[in-house]
């Protein structure tokens, strides 16, 4: 696997340091309040399950499944959501967690599906900011990492379903996905 990658953008050290450091500005925020912490599946999974250990406030988890990308390196023009949240949203303070803000349709999709079921708040949380590709003027509330234009994976972010387990972000060699 490591063979198909022209390059590691962010290492294992850079990525523990930097959710480190956003479990710590989140905690600020919220001073203690519990969270209701929603992830989208698949790709946030890893991000997720790290920010969440580094995360001291009280939370309860949540998973939505939004297709996005399919088995292309470009995003759906209309995200998918394919299943519902199995906790009340009404009156909480909802955190959104993501993988990657790309064209920003997923994240706004999914922020107009929360939002209307009338939480107390909604911030989003993304791992990876790709803000030369952005569609729309969303903006997460907190970003891991800003990076210019690759196709990444690792890390929980794949191609056709693969390279999630990549402790790190690399992108992949052009050959890969223009088979």
């Amino acid at each position: 696997m490591k063979n198909d990658l022209q390059k590691i953008l962010l290492n294992e050290n850079d990525i523990r340091k930097r959710i480190q450091e956003l479990g710590l500005e989140i905690d600020r925020h919220y001073e203690g309040r519990e969270i209701l912490l929603v992830t989208l599946l698949d790709g946030a999974i890893v991000f997720a399950a790290d920010l969440i250990r580094n995360l001291s406030s009280p939370l309860r988890l949540d998973c939505l499944r939004v297709s996005s990308y399919g088995n292309s390196t470009d995003p759906e023009t209309a995200p998918r959501i394919l299943s519902s949240l199995k906790s009340e949203v009404e009156g909480k303070d909802v955190l959104l967690v993501d993988d990657i803000l790309d064209t920003g349709n997923t994240m706004q999709r999914v922020s107009e599906e929360v939002l209307s079921k009338n939480p107390a708040s909604l911030k989003t949380c993304v791992f990876l900011d790709k803000p030369d590709r952005r569609q729309n003027h969303f903006r997460a509330t907190w970003s891991g990492f800003f990076i210019p234009d690759e196709f990444v994976v690792g890390y929980g972010l794949d191609y056709a379903g693969q390279y999630r387990q990549l402790p790190y972000v690399g992108t992949l060699k052009p050959s890969i996905y223009e088979k």
